[in-house]
């Protein structure tokens, strides 16, 4: 025999179904957690590597001025800082590990997450042309659409300005940060 549809009884059904995937959401979320955060950590650590010379010490995570960095030293002297910088790009946060050298030189530069479009604005991560002239970069941080030196990915100009957005924050900040260093 069939349950009577009645207002209590569809109220409990939903109750109980609604119980049940909540269950199961916590059960995932807390079996995911922990992995999760191990993949993010490598990533992170990845990153860093990417974008810093080899052989420094590379320091703990500081804080200043809302941006998280890694300072590598060799032989007590500050060779280079990883800074990770966000900005917003086509689809949503962009964020990059981005190192700089002392002297303002981009060392490399490494996506962390975003949102980008793919086959458009995701070619931020394989798009080659784009990603190697962060190599060493010494110029005027703008796409060149804009006045700069930075080539934009092809009908992908909002990622471009975004990436060179990121970039030009973690310069800024290292050259505050030597700057008052030198003071």
């Amino acid at each position: 025999m069939a349950a009577q549809s009645t207002l209590r009884n569809m109220v409990l059904c939903l109750t109980c179904v609604c119980l049940v995937c909540s269950a199961i959401l916590g059960v995932v979320y807390a079996v995911t957690l922990d992995p999760i955060a191990e993949a993010s950590a490598k990533a992170l650590k990845e990153s860093i590597g990417q974008v810093l010379p080899e052989g420094g010490e590379i320091s703990d995570a500081m804080q200043a001025e809302g941006f998280d960095y890694y300072m590598s030293t060799k032989e007590g002297e500050t060779v280079a800082y990883a800074v990770k910088s966000t900005s917003v790009g086509f689809g949503g946060p962009l964020t990059l590990m981005v190192g700089v050298l002392a002297d303002g030189t981009v060392f490399n530069t490494s996506v962390l997450s975003h949102s980008e479009t793919p086959g458009l604005g995701a070619k931020c991560t394989s798009d080659e042309a784009f990603m190697s002239q962060w190599r060493g970069f010494r110029g005027q941080l703008k796409v060149k659409k804009d006045g700069g030196d930075v080539d934009a990915i092809t009908a992908s100009t909002i990622t471009s300005r975004a990436y060179t957005l990121a970039v030009s924050n973690a310069v800024e900040f290292v050259k505050n940060m030597e700057g008052a260093k030198n003071e």
